[in-house]
């Protein structure tokens, strides 16, 4: 028995007439009869009662065809799931964001966008390093993630620049540089410097001791920290200076001034990681959606 006889047998049952059901199916009359009957003489008892002019159902056949419908039924609520899940538009994702994401506009409107284009995408998220942030992906434990650049490029993942987000000094508000509205980097020779570790963002933190020693100098880092938001609160403490994405304004840290870069200046790159063999719709949507935002943005 295939689904087709039972898409002709529910046709037949609704029509009542043999010649209206076949012109509704598309075939020809003398087939679908033959089909019918075939269905019949597989379920072992007459469907229809058939008269000179009309077409009734026996009992068997009503019985049959509510059956019948909940079959049909079932297998397009099953070829609608799969396309939906084909289409990105069911299923789920993860997203990592490294701790300074939130912070800039663009990784939380990426993710609102999402939500509201895919309501049925269950979306979770984690917030670490970019270095537990990526071995999660390669790990398949999350689908994507938006990071700093690597340490290395790594065969598995696709590392996708998105754009690079302007860099500021931060000083101790009371700092003596702190009185200028702008500051070049060789302005900071000799000041200790607050970074965090470079195996946590390697890629801002080797640019920033490029732009050192393009300005003549090699950073003296007195304090190493895990997180961004650390590093303006130590800075906040007065323990050194640093060099920090513009989004970290968003921290109203007390004791905290904010200076532009004068000239040659870093740049601190957003990048999205996937795995290089993923070929799931929902992050296919992701990535698209990440492009469109970005360019809709001006980044």
């Amino acid at each position: 028995m295939e689904l087709r006889h039972l898409r002709y047998f529910v046709t037949v049952a609704d029509e009542l007439h043999f010649t209206r059901a076949a012109k509704r199916l598309g075939i020809e009359q003398p087939p679908l009869s033959q089909q019918i009957r075939a269905l019949e003489a597989e379920v072992g008892t007459p469907l229809f009662e058939r008269k000179a002019r009309t077409v009734t159902l026996t009992d068997a056949g009503r019985g049959f065809l509510d059956d019948a419908r909940q079959i049909l039924a079932h297998v397009q609520r099953a070829t609608d799931h799969a396309r939906r899940v084909a289409r990105g538009d069911l299923g789920r994702i993860g997203v990592g964001m490294i701790n300074s994401a939130p912070f800039h506009p663009f990784v939380p409107r990426v993710l609102r966008e999402y939500g509201q284009q895919y309501p049925e995408v269950a979306l979770s998220l984690d917030e670490n390093s970019t270095p537990v942030l990526a071995a999660a992906v390669l790990a398949d434990q999350l689908d994507v993630a938006f990071v700093r650049p690597l340490l290395g490029d790594e065969p598995g993942l696709v590392s996708e620049a998105l754009f690079d987000e302007e860099v500021l000094i931060a000083l101790p508000q009371a700092h003596r540089l702190a009185a200028a509205p702008a500051l070049r980097v060789e302005q900071l020779k000799g000041e200790a410097f607050v970074l965090f570790s470079r195996p946590v963002g390697a890629g801002l933190y080797d640019d920033i001791l490029a732009a050192c020693r393009r300005a003549g100098f090699s950073p003296r880092i007195g304090q190493e920290a895990s997180q961004v938001t650390s590093i303006v609160n130590l800075v906040a403490a007065g323990l050194g200076v640093s060099l920090v994405p513009a989004s970290m304004q968003q921290i109203h840290s007390d004791g905290v001034a904010y200076r532009r870069i004068v000239g040659d200046a870093p740049k601190a790159r957003m990048s999205l990681v996937y795995r290089r063999d993923d070929e799931s719709a929902t992050v296919r949507n992701m990535l698209a959606l990440a492009r469109a935002v970005a360019g809709r943005m001006g980044l």
